[in-house]
């Protein structure tokens, strides 16, 4: 029996393709030991396009016992709450409205990509006025816009706080922030957003860490998958795949058996230092220069303890007067020396050396920072 010249070629390169992604799977097994380095390009890169999108309302929550704004000194939600009841055919402009049971909010939401209309996802409702909480409330249908200013979703639902506030007299207590909770399943998708992925014949990869070899290492391994240069590096954060002829049709295939693949990322060697809470974090190739290093542990110690100066019985002259008297101490430890790190220590020498040294966190950052001033540190230091 004769086949047309076309459907043959399409059995062999699907073949082919089916052989490509065995000899890739032996592959990866082959390299199980390497697993713990090796991360997915998947958790490394994501493909452009295939993103959420945020978009924001602003809304009203009502049914409040009591702890919604003060319509006196927030004129925003007094406004808003006339012309929500104006649009339901409820004139409230020639009477006197103060309820203590609505509060005007800020509703947050996230579309994930390829929402389809009618999906429904979950919003965030946080109080922009004096409202001391939002439990028990339901807010009002809300609009949600996304960055264009078109309406993509509609809010609704009763708000769910996790915390709570609950004041007397003399006392209050509070728990969590009461002026904020969420809406599961709170917003239903009115507009999609287009974006036609198996139209494609290209996609482009961000790296969520640039870095020049990591990129250059997963076109690599998307290349070896496939057998052809699909797959080429345009900065340290993009890899553009084209795809081959014989995959036409296929991006999404193409796509999900590239994310399996296994690479190893590489690292600029880093120090990352918060000075505002004293985290100190070391990448594992930050490297150290022969260097002597010495923490100075002088004390210098200022007590006041003033004194009462009373005038002697019966007299007429004196005066009772406050006389200072202040002590100072300097301490020095005789045991701080001079501690030598050798050349190209590791990440856990380079930690136990200075431990070594008694130091706490303060002072390992003015290490840190003076071992790079000298040059002896190979790394970058960032500071947060």
């Amino acid at each position: 029996m004769l086949f047309p010249e076309g459907l043959v070629t399409r059995i062999i390169d699907r073949a082919w393709f089916v052989a490509m992604h065995l000899i890739a799977g032996a592959l990866l097994l082959a390299a199980s030991h390497r697993a713990e380095a090796a991360s997915r390009i998947k958790d490394l890169a994501s493909f452009e396009g295939v993103r959420e999108n945020i978009l924001v309302g602003y809304g009203l929550v009502v049914g409040l016992g009591g702890t919604g704004d003060d319509l006196k000194s927030i004129a925003a939600t007094k406004e808003s709450l006339t012309g929500m009841l104006e649009r339901l055919g409820v004139n409230t402009r020639d009477g006197k409205m103060e309820p203590d049971n609505v509060a005007a909010v800020i509703v947050t939401a996230t579309i994930p990509p390829f929402a389809r209309q009618g999906a429904r996802i979950d919003v965030q409702v946080s109080s922009i006025g004096d409202a001391l909480s939002l439990q028990g409330g339901s807010l009002a249908v809300t609009p949600l816009v996304g960055a264009d200013g078109e309406v993509y979703a509609v809010a609704q639902g009763s708000v769910q706080v996790g915390g709570f506030a609950a004041q007397g007299v003399a006392a209050s207590v509070q728990r969590g922030v009461p002026t904020s909770g969420r809406i599961p399943n709170g917003a239903i998708i009115e507009r999609e957003i287009d974006f036609a992925l198996t139209d494609m014949r290209q996609a482009k990869m961000s790296l969520r860490n640039p870095d020049l070899t990591t990129a250059r290492r997963i076109s690599q391994a998307i290349n070896a998958f496939l057998g052809t240069t699909a797959a080429n590096t345009l900065d340290p954060g993009t890899v553009l795949i084209q795809l081959p002829d014989s995959f036409e049709g296929a991006l999404i295939d193409v796509m999900t058996d590239v994310e399996q693949l296994l690479v190893e990322p590489d690292q600029t060697a880093r120090v990352v230092i918060d000075e505002n809470t004293g985290v100190i974090v070391i990448g594992q190739d930050v490297r150290i220069s022969t260097v002597a290093v010495a923490q100075g542990n002088l004390t210098i110690k200022i007590t006041e303890t003033p004194q009462v100066s009373q005038p002697s019985p019966f007299s007429e002259t004196g005066e009772t007067v406050v006389v200072p008297r202040t002590d100072i101490t300097i301490e020095e430890d005789p045991d701080r020396r001079l501690a030598v790190v050798d050349d190209g220590v590791s990440l856990q020498e380079l930690v136990d050396g200075i431990n070594a040294l008694g130091v706490g966190p303060r002072d390992m950052i003015s290490i840190l920072q003076a071992i790079k001033a000298a040059g002896a540190l190979q790394a970058e230091i960032e500071v947060m």
